[in-house]
């Protein structure tokens, strides 16, 4: 009688159950849902059921325990101890003796810069440190479009682009670009060095293949390494061996059956060798291996070609070759900001979702309309820009090159910037040291500037690549930089190349520097 009555009572409260459930709005929706789910199966809704309350219970769970017990309580004397014994890093490292001789003897200029400049001291020098290569700033054309834009306009537009920073001088910039290029589109950014390092890793994802020079210039390898891609190094301007690369990385992908994005990122000139890529054997390379090219032309645009429209003119290769031409709107248009020009997919694509140009403030209106006007001024007098300057730099690379026993010019003879390097065979029988080269070099440029002449140095030193599986190191060689410029006369030109010259040779000659062994200051 016991189980029969509690068989009714339970039975009873089922249908009392049922019967409130049936009440809840929506309950016939959820049994239906459940019957036709699951066909009437108890055991898959209930672990159903269990799992859903699992999860809210997951949810409503704190993050972590906040039971007491967790945390050790320290007496003051504890405290006091490791607050003696943390040392703060520095937010920037200390300097070596080299580094501190620079910054005590770092000329400062006072004034607009120009081919001819005045120093903080009150001396005024021949300024070859500046990439002022065509004087443009000292164009009255420009200051007066500079000056108009900058009342117009204000000082920066004061928000990201593709909101309200972008405004119509930077989509006419932009229209300019491409159309000197001859690209479908272009996309300005508001700062040079960070355009490059966000185009990267804008295309190229984790698990891509990335295969690049060794010697590319620092904000190359800075995209690179955010991109977190599967980067490949080939020796540094040898095209053989990025083709044996990069048939090793489509025969590994074909045989995996795995295909990725392929990219070739290199540069039209080098930065830390003044050398010049050979763009017609990279089209070939990349039509042959199906990879995609990322040029970067920051020391080539309104460099090389008639009118300065870069590797792809100087070389005579159609543009739309190159997936994306890179460049910078500083240096020789004597503006800032730098600029991606490619098709139309890959620009809009950049908009979105390129790192620099989403969350930075756009370029100011008076630096885009200073790049458009620069432009137009060497498109109209090519001879009277790009023709001067490369008369001078052959001019200049004639007293220097040839003519000292002591360094030799990496650069590419259209290369307005000289790089001179220390001769192998005098770092060989002086048994120099990258540090020994540095600190002659310094000497030299100190020198220099004795002789009011303004040069500067290119800082070498090992440059680690980081590959996953170990580090491939590139060591740039040290160099004094030596930066032409259209506003000098012939004679002025030639004169700094021979103050220059002899500037090197003395330091060379000098009592402690001309022995062999690391020489002694």
């Amino acid at each position: 009688m016991e189980l029969q009555e509690l068989q009714t009572h339970l039975t009873e409260w089922l249908n009392e159950a049922t019967t409130a459930f049936q009440k809840v709005p929506g309950s016939a929706v959820l049994i239906r849902y459940v019957r036709s789910s699951y066909q009437n199966d108890p055991v898959r809704s209930a672990i159903e059921l269990v799992l859903v309350i699992f999860f809210i219970r997951y949810l409503m769970s704190p993050a972590y325990s906040t039971s007491k017990q967790n945390f050790i309580k320290l007496t003051d004397a504890e405290i006091d101890e490791l607050v003696d014994e943390w040392t703060p890093e520095p937010l920037v490292p200390d300097m070596n003796a080299l580094e501190e001789i620079e910054a005590e003897r770092l000329p400062v200029i006072v004034g607009p810069t120009g081919p001819k400049c005045k120093l903080s001291n009150g001396r005024t020098v021949t300024n070859l440190a500046s990439y002022n290569f065509y004087n443009l700033n000292a164009n009255e054309q420009i200051k007066e479009k500079a000056i108009q834009t900058l009342r117009t306009y204000g000082v920066g537009p004061c928000g990201p682009p593709q909101f309200y920073g972008t405004q119509d001088v930077h989509m006419r910039t932009e229209a300019d670009i491409a159309n000197y290029l001859g690209t479908e589109g272009c996309i300005v950014y508001a700062q040079a060095f960070s355009t490059i390092s966000s185009v990267i890793p804008a295309f190229l994802k984790r698990g891509d293949v990335v295969v690049a020079d060794r010697a590319v210039n620092y904000s190359i390898r800075r995209g690179l390494e955010i991109s977190r891609s599967n980067i490949k190094w080939y020796a540094h301007n040898d095209l053989d061996d990025l083709e044996r690369i990069m048939q090793k990385v489509a025969a590994d992908q074909a045989r995996a059956k795995k295909l990725t994005r392929r990219f070739i990122v290199t540069e039209a000139l080098f930065e830390t060798t003044g050398e010049m890529n050979d763009l017609p054997r990279l089209i070939e390379l990349k039509e042959k291996y199906k990879f995609r090219i990322i040029l970067d032309e920051t020391w080539s645009f309104g460099v090389l070609g008639r009118t300065g429209r870069g590797l792809t003119e100087a070389q005579n290769v159609d543009p739309t070759q190159v997936d994306m031409i890179v460049g910078s709107l500083a240096g020789p248009l004597c503006a800032g900001g730098g600029f991606c020009a490619g098709p139309k997919d890959v620009v809009e694509h950049q908009r979105l979702t390129a790192a620099s140009y989403t969350f930075s403030a756009a370029l100011p209106a008076m630096l885009a309309i200073t790049a458009s006007e620069s432009l137009h001024v060497i498109q109209e007098n090519p001879e009277t820009t790009l023709g001067v300057c490369r008369e001078n730099a052959r001019l200049m690379r004639a007293q220097l090159d040839p003519k000292s026993d002591w360094v030799v010019c990496t650069s590419a003879p259209e290369n307005p910037i000289l790089l001179l390097i220390l001769k192998p065979q005098v770092v060989e029988a002086r048994r120099l040291t990258v540090e020994d080269q540095e600190r002659l070099l310094q000497e030299a440029a100190d020198e220099c500037l004795a002789n009011n002449i303004l040069v500067t140095r290119l800082k070498g030193g090992p440059i680690t690549h980081h590959t996953g599986l170990k580090d491939n190191v590139y060591t740039a060689t040290p160099a004094l930089k030596v930066c032409v410029t259209s506003g000098l006369s012939k004679k002025e030109t030639e004169k700094a190349g021979i103050a220059i010259r002899h500037a090197i040779t003395k330091v060379m000659t000098k009592k402690g520097n001309n022995k062999l062994g690391v020489p002694t200051a």
